[in-house]
Parts: C-alpha cells; structure tokens; sequence
C-alpha cells in the first residue's frame, strides 16, 4: 500500500497572519514533491495546550512557534533539548513516532546560517561582539556568538535585570553594560547585532552612533520589515558588511525539516527574491 500520508506543519502565534514562514514552507514542499502544506494557526494563549496536545492526533509533523507562545510552550511539550533550556523559548515543536512533543530553538541556528551565507568571511573568533536588547532575539544571538567562539559578548539593554538574568542564564563571557555605553560598546567589536525591535516598520529607529565601529566589523539586524533598517543603511553607508534579519527567518527552516521530514531544503535565490517581494509588496 502506498504512504497515504499528508504531511502537515503550521505556525502558531497571536496574531500571525503578518508571517511569511508559509510561503517558505510550501516553496520546499513545491521544490520537494513531498505532499503537505504549512499553514497559519492562530491561537490566543489560552488555546495553546489543546492545540500543542492535538498535533499527533492531526497528523502534524510539527509546528512553529512564534510570539507569544514560545515561552509558555515549554511547559507543555514532553522533551526541550539543552540549548533551547539554555535560551529559554522553543521556536520549534516536533512530533515524535511515539507522539510525544519535542521542543527545540532553531532562532540561533537560522542567524548564524544567515550570516554565513551572507558575509562568508564572518569568523566568529575575529574579536568582541557588541549585542543591543536582551529579549528573546538576544538570548538566541548571544549563545550563537559564544558557540561560533567570539571571546566576549557586550551585552547592552535599557533594563540592567533582564540583560543580567541572560547572562546568567546563557553564561559564558557576557559583559552587560548600561543602555548609556552603547554607542563605546563599538569600539573594536567585530561584530554587531540589533535584536530589539528599533527600526521596525512603525517603530522608532535604534539610536546609535555608528562612529567607534571598525570598518571591517559586520553589522546585523534581525528586523526584515523593512528589509534594511536605518541601522543597517547608515553601516552600509559607512563601508561595513550588514546582513538583514529575513535570511534569520530563512535559515530557521532547513534544520527544522530535517527534524521533521528528514530533509534538509535549500535556501536559494528564488526563495529569497520570493520573500523579499513580499515583503516590498506590503511597503
């Protein structure tokens, strides 16, 4: 008898018709011939463990999680692996044999895989790397730093406890310095990331003076609405390599799959144009 099987996947979050995960996941499945789709699950909060327990029952291979479920999800799957402990959120839920939930953190995965194929020179070992907020975001981005070897991490925020609490949870050669010290956090970094949501379309932009940065230093942001923040603009302006924040979303998916289907996707050009029309589209 041939696999009757649908292969389905979804993202949940409130709201989360505004992602573009679905015209990435249904790209693979079209590039793939796997049979399924990857669609919108909006769920407020207090819908979330019916949905999370109901996955098995629906022939879900798993599903994304976006705000503001990512933290409350932890108590609810069966198995969190170490690093998404570690960060504190999952991102990722997958479906076992046994229908049991597994939850891991793909965040820190997808902006590595992002500045990797968008700055191929970028070594993480090459200096201090400076990172502005102490969200969800920065938790991801300070363990992806600290695993690639950078020997320290400058940890910037307006609120000192959260930025402390990361440290503590993350541990490893964080510095946490007050919201003042941004702009001399730059001084020498090789790198530097915004992981707030300054410069998002409808928000105000990041203040920072971009002056102390080293010309060779990579500047990054995982804001995609717009596609180049103000902060990126005024690095690129200025000489420094800057990788936007879609190719974060991008490179989350491949090793979601491959947890999930056993497939590893690619994340070509076509893709990228795809996504970045959209997102032009809605501008």
């Amino acid at each position: 008898m041939t696999d009757q099987r649908y292969h389905l996947i979804g993202v949940m979050g409130w709201p989360v018709m505004h992602s573009r995960s679905p015209m990435m996941h249904n790209y693979w499945f079209d590039q793939t011939g796997l049979p399924g789709r990857y669609v919108y699950l909006p769920l407020a909060p207090d819908r979330l463990p019916a949905a999370l327990r109901a996955l098995p029952a629906l022939n879900f291979a798993g599903c994304n999680l976006t705000i503001p479920h990512k933290l409350q999800a932890m108590e609810i799957v069966d198995e969190i692996d170490p690093v998404a402990v570690k960060i504190g959120a999952i991102s990722c839920v997958v479906v076992r044999q046994d229908g049991t939930l597994f939850g891991t953190n793909n965040d820190w995965r997808g902006f590595l895989g992002n500045l990797k194929q968008s700055v191929p020179v970028w070594r993480g070992t090459a200096g201090p790397a400076t990172v502005i907020g102490a969200g969800g975001g920065a938790r991801a981005i300070c363990h992806a730093l600290l695993s690639e070897g950078a020997p320290e991490v400058r940890l910037v925020n307006r609120t000192s406890a959260h930025a402390e609490a990361l440290a503590r949870d993350i541990g490893g050669a964080i510095a946490v310095l007050p919201w003042d010290a941004r702009h001399r956090a730059l001084d020498g970094a090789t790198t530097v990331v915004n992981t707030t949501s300054l410069g998002m379309s409808g928000q105000p932009q990041l203040d920072l003076d971009l002056g102390a940065l080293a010309p060779e230093a990579v500047a990054a942001d995982i804001v995609y609405t717009p596609l180049e923040t103000d902060f990126l603009t005024r690095a690129k302006a200025r000489g420094n390599a800057v990788v936007g924040g879609l190719g974060m979303l991008l490179h989350q998916g491949p090793p979601a799959w491959k947890l999930w289907f056993g497939l590893e996707p690619e994340v070509t050009p076509e893709l990228r144009g795809m996504m970045e029309a959209s997102i032009l589209g809605d501008g």
